[in-house]
């Protein structure tokens, strides 16, 4: 009879669980040293859950290394290379943050989600918006009244795929739909505008006297405009602080109490808008306060955990 073999204990090793952040510079370097309030909040629940943290640069090549076999990953603003890894991005104003699934926002959860006031306090909606008004809009004064406010972003002459038509056209619409009321239209103060570009908006500048093109300026012409019309500028999200009422020419997750012009046309969309009272506060609140992780809150690490849970994160 052969002896019998020695006993051995064999160990296992479990691969750790890694959480991994791609970060643009500036913005990796405060997470790293944990001074970012709410990108330390997602790391703090990984940590929580027994995950190492890491973190990386956002160029292409280093986004394009991320593991799924190895690794939950947390991008900003960028896509996310695959099907464990998540985008973050401000939900508009500081302090509030979405965690999705996409970096295209009119692919947000919550463009999809259902808007309804049901359980919203209306005083606490108000305190709310009220407060955040104060905070965000220091010092901003109407400078001029009773315009469209149409607040421009890049490409103007094209037509991209989440948009109904281009930009330059977006205008045209305006002049044509709302015959009356001047109309502002900016350029927007970080974009570069090439010769065709500039030389479409003068010769439309030329031939409606209501018209009229400025940079930036938002300050000034968001809180005396009687509606804005944008494809998706974040300033038609701060019109709603301002109870503006909101034409959208595109795609974006604020959509909800906007005139859309993909489903009711130009025309209808910029009719409506001159009468549209949704209830900027309650929405404000419910965009905000209940489908956003405000990180500045002590429940932020819980519902970031539960977001993340939802995506089938380990935490």
């Amino acid at each position: 009879m052969f002896p019998a073999a020695p006993h051995h204990s064999v160990r296992i090793m479990k691969q750790p669980k890694v959480m991994h952040f791609y970060l643009e510079p500036g913005l990796r370097e405060s997470a790293e040293a944990g001074t970012h309030n709410f990108l330390g909040k997602v790391a703090d629940v990984g940590r929580a859950a027994g995950m190492e943290i890491r973190f990386s640069g956002n160029s292409e090549e280093e986004r394009a290394s991320s593991d799924p076999r190895a690794e939950w990953a947390v991008m900003h603003m960028d896509p996310p290379p695959h099907d464990r890894a998540i985008t973050v991005r401000r939900a508009y104003y500081y302090p509030f943050w979405s965690l999705e699934r996409t970096n295209q926002r009119w692919d947000f959860d919550v463009a999809r989600a259902e808007f309804s006031t049901v359980d919203i306090s209306a005083k606490e909606a108000q305190r709310f918006v009220e407060r955040w008004r104060r905070k965000w809009f220091t010092g901003w004064q109407a400078q001029t009244e009773g315009h469209v406010y149409v607040p421009l972003q890049g490409r103007l002459l094209q037509h991209r795929s989440f948009q109904t038509c281009s930009p330059l056209e977006m205008i045209e619409h305006v002049l044509r739909h709302d015959p009356m009321r001047p109309i502002i239209a900016a350029l927007h103060p970080k974009e570069q505008y090439t010769d065709a570009e500039q030389q479409a908006l003068e010769a439309l500048v030329g031939k409606h006297a209501r018209l009229s093109v400025v940079r930036g300026g938002i300050e000034g012409l968001l809180p005396g405009c009687d509606y804005v019309v944008t494809q998706n500028s974040a300033a038609g999200f701060a019109g709603y602080v301002w109870g503006k009422p909101l034409v959208l020419f595109g795609r974006i997750d604020f959509r909800h109490i906007a005139a859309e012009v993909s489903e009711l046309g130009p025309g209808k969309a910029i009719s409506m808008a001159q009468n549209m009272r949704p209830d900027y506060d309650a929405y404000l609140y419910w965009f905000l306060q209940i489908m956003a992780v405000n990180a500045g809150r002590p429940d932020a690490a819980d519902k970031i955990a539960t977001r993340l849970r939802s995506f089938g994160w380990p935490v």
